[in-house]
């Protein structure tokens, strides 16, 4: 049976969650999703297949009406598409190549920066004209070093963890006893745990890293790393995949595991979300725990600004103030003030106070709260929590009963809290859609935002990254 789940009702579509689909048409990144066209109410909108992971049709511009009948040739077409995006390497050829690299002198192993491949010995003149790079064993253990950070926002953009929030999580979790950490999409934790597994410095930690950048198979085999697409939940090498992952995920021997994901930040929630459920029901069929209502221990990555959708899917999961930093974005970067801070948190089931947030840093314990908080993050007697989000002190207004932004004045108007300058709601020509005059809804709730619109078609957001090419 479908779910229908509205992922943003102002993008004008709605995403529908469907369950193992296997007539779901492909794209070159697995099953692709079942979207609706948001319509005016009482009709029922048109059903349509779009790719799960990319939301710029220039990368990848499948598109098909749920009704539509799909001609034999366009199937032959669909598929040899897929076929030539496939990787030039299955992952047990990556994993023989990888072998020959490693018996090579030291001298002669070499990364080709432009084709982003390890270089054998007998196809160093084809990358003759190359910029090759050295590929020694130090170099090897830190991949995410040596390959280049992909960088469509649209599709499949990389962030790398910097060096002290991967160290902050590591060192987190080895103090809660966890012995085995999913990575999903995120490869400079799981190389950082294959590191100290190296070093011998202490427990060690087992770690299968998850993530759609195929070119991590040239340095990890079958139970180290699985190719595969957090949005649609697909491995792309299906069957040992999903092997090595039920394997990975049976605790034996006391072993506990954690799941630790950081998704691209303008992926659709309800999609990951479902990927991260099912991940958790893999979880209970190896432990052969009974009832939904027991959830795989989890860190969900994400902005603070996607609270409410993250606690609308996952209502068992908490928000930490641990501040996210990676090493190649130019804003989300650690030791800045105010709004300039890193708006990324910790989403977790695992209870709060059990997570220590180092105080040098500029956490503290709230003991009322029972849990780790900023040090801007002052308690509020009156709302009975640490309440700031973003990393300022908040200030609590008695006439709406909460705590708002240090920004945020009372409108009497409005009867609420908001910017000195916003649109007041009182105020005439205010009242309903500033952008189809509907007295319906608002502008940011129109169906019909920016469709058609030449910013919409540049930033590929909304119906129109799905309108069909005639």
């Amino acid at each position: 049976m479908d779910t229908v789940e509205v992922e943003d009702s102002c993008l004008g579509y709605e995403l529908i969650l469907t369950e193992n689909d296997t007539s779901t048409p492909r794209c070159p990144r697995g099953p692709t999703l079942l979207f609706e066209k948001v319509s005016k109410p009482g009709q029922a909108g048109r059903r349509f297949y779009a790719c799960s992971a990319c939301r710029d049709r220039k990368e990848c511009n499948f598109f098909q009406w749920e009704d539509e009948k799909v001609s034999e040739a366009r199937e032959l077409a669909r598929e040899a598409q897929n076929r030539k995006r496939r990787p030039p390497f299955s992952q047990q050829q990556c994993t023989a190549r990888f072998l020959r690299f490693i018996s090579l002198p030291p001298d002669a192993q070499k990364f080709c920066r432009d084709c982003q491949v390890l270089v054998l010995a007998d196809e160093t003149e084809a990358h003759g004209a190359h910029a090759l790079v050295p590929a020694a064993a130090e170099r090897l253990r830190r991949p995410s070093g040596l390959l280049r950070p992909l960088d469509n926002k649209k599709s499949n953009a990389q962030y790398l963890f910097t060096e002290r929030t991967a160290r902050f999580l590591l060192g987190a979790l080895a103090a809660l006893g966890y012995d085995k950490v999913l990575c999903v999409g995120t490869p400079r934790l799981h190389e950082l745990i294959k590191l100290g597994n190296a070093e011998g410095k202490a427990k060690p930690t087992k770690s299968l890293l998850l993530d759609i950048d195929f070119r991590y198979a040239q340095f990890y085999d079958q139970n180290e790393f699985c190719h595969y697409n957090m949005f649609n939940h697909h491995f792309f090498d299906s069957e040992a995949s999903r092997a090595a992952l039920q394997d990975f995920l049976r605790e034996s021997n006391g072993e506990k595991v954690v799941m630790v994901a950081d998704p691209p930040f303008g992926g659709l929630v309800k999609a990951l979300a479902s990927s991260f459920s099912r991940i958790s029901q893999t979880w209970r069929t190896q432990q052969r725990v009974e009832g939904g209502d027991v959830h795989m221990p989890m860190i969900w990555i994400f902005p603070y600004f996607f609270e409410a959708r993250i606690l609308d899917c996952f209502p068992f999961l908490t928000m930490l103030d641990y501040q996210v930093d990676y090493d190649n974005h130019s804003l989300y970067k650690h030791n800045k003030t105010g709004r300039k801070q890193s708006p990324v948190r910790l989403f977790t089931n695992i209870p709060p106070a059990e997570i220590v947030l180092p105080e040098e840093e500029g956490y503290r314990f709230c003991g009322v709260c029972e849990r780790y908080v900023w040090r801007l993050n002052r308690h509020c007697a009156e709302c009975g929590a640490c309440p700031s989000k973003d990393g300022r002190q908040w200030k609590h207004c008695t006439l709406c009963g909460r705590c708002v932004k240090p920004s945020w004045r009372h409108c009497e108007s409005c009867g609420r809290c908001a910017l000195p300058d916003h649109p007041c709601e009182g105020s005439p020509g205010r009242q309903g859609c500033r952008n189809c005059a509907s007295p319906t809804h608002k502008r940011r709730t129109c169906p019909r935002k920016r469709v058609g619109s030449k910013s919409a078609s540049k930033k590929g957001h909304g119906v129109a990254r799905f309108k069909k090419k005639k």
